[in-house]
């Protein structure tokens, strides 16, 4: 017999993928999501199944659901065009978004997953990252909304589990990609495809020396789920990604092999903070979940571009850049 489970963000893209994943599983899914940044599309071949629900909600707002076993929290803008869009509302879902959540699972004794990032790194100092790492963060960037929310989140899981005895796991996610990106989420590996499958140019900033370790979505999905069913001792966090650091640059040329386009690649200005080198060191992964990154990175484009060249993109709005743009309502 399954569990009821609540996934925030489920309409996302690894919220999408994580609600299949656990209805296959014979669970019930409660899908919350404000559809800020995700699409309806993501979870429309999940819509007629039995088990699954949606609630469209912002989990800044308050939220009480009854019969729930268990929270996976994913909600929060992780592309740079939609958290920097409106960084006070970001740094809400952040901060009073987890607070509402734990205070659900505090009331109900539940446990809660909770996504981080390796944003809470910042621009490191040393690589591979390790968990007791702490960082080299700017608290006032442009990034910083997204960067110091998902830090103050880890302060708050571990207070409410020292406080309140709050059953909690952490899982600090690396660039993560696959099936069901946004086109227009403004990461590096949907910018390319999208600009490859066009034949427009390759945006490159910087020299593209800087590094990033891409993890397929399929590999990321499978942490999540054995971070969940870890031992109550085991809270994280926990460093998940793909061990396999390429350069920008590198990355770029992969895309055009892949698809065989004529797109030339043109640099521009690297942007604030933004980090040179990202590789994680998985060795708690492995030794306390038992798991590693299996899916190589050209098979995972390939997927991926698979994908992209299906959607129609027409459908698919941009976000506004966050310095051409009024903020929405925070």
């Amino acid at each position: 017999m399954g569990q009821r489970i609540l996934v925030t963000g489920g309409a996302g893209f690894l919220g999408s993928h994580l609600c299949k994943r656990l209805l296959d599983e014979g669970n019930s899914v409660v899908c919350v999501d404000s559809f800020a940044t995700s699409q309806r599309e993501t979870i429309a071949d999940l819509m007629e199944h039995p088990e699954f629900e949606v609630v469209e909600h912002d989990i800044v707002e308050p939220l009480y659901l009854d019969d729930i076993e268990a929270i996976y929290n994913l909600a929060c803008p992780a592309a740079p065009g939609h958290y920097q869009y409106n960084p006070v509302r970001t740094m809400k879902t952040s901060v009073v978004g987890i607070i509402n959540m734990l205070g659900m699972a505090k009331a109900k004794g539940i446990r809660l997953l909770h996504t981080s990032t390796s944003e809470v790194y910042g621009d490191p100092e040393i690589s591979p990252q390790r968990e007791d790492y702490n960082g080299n963060v700017n608290p006032i960037g442009r990034r910083s909304c997204y960067d110091e929310g998902k830090r103050a989140a880890e302060t708050l899981m571990y207070d409410y589990n020292r406080q309140h005895g709050v059953d909690v796991k952490i899982v600090r996610i690396f660039n993560t990609y696959g099936p069901n990106m946004h086109p227009f989420d403004g990461r590096v590996v949907s910018n390319f495809i999208r600009q490859a499958l066009a034949g427009d140019d390759i945006t490159v900033f910087g020299d593209g020396s800087q590094t990033r370790s891409f993890c397929f979505v399929s590999d990321m999905i499978e942490a999540l789920v054995r971070m969940m069913n870890s031992p109550a001792d085991f809270h994280g966090p926990v460093n998940v990604g793909n061990p396999n650091e390429r350069t920008i640059l590198e990355l770029a040329e992969l895309v055009i092999e892949l698809t065989g386009s004529s797109s030339s690649i043109v640099r521009k200005p690297l942007p604030p903070d933004d980090p040179t080198r990202r590789r994680p060191d998985l060795t708690l992964a492995t030794e306390r979940l038992g798991w590693e990154a299996v899916v190589p990175l050209e098979e995972g484009l390939r997927q991926t571009t698979e994908y992209l060249s299906k959607l129609d993109m027409s459908l698919w709005k941009p976000p506004t850049p966050f310095w051409e743009a009024p903020p929405l309502e925070a």
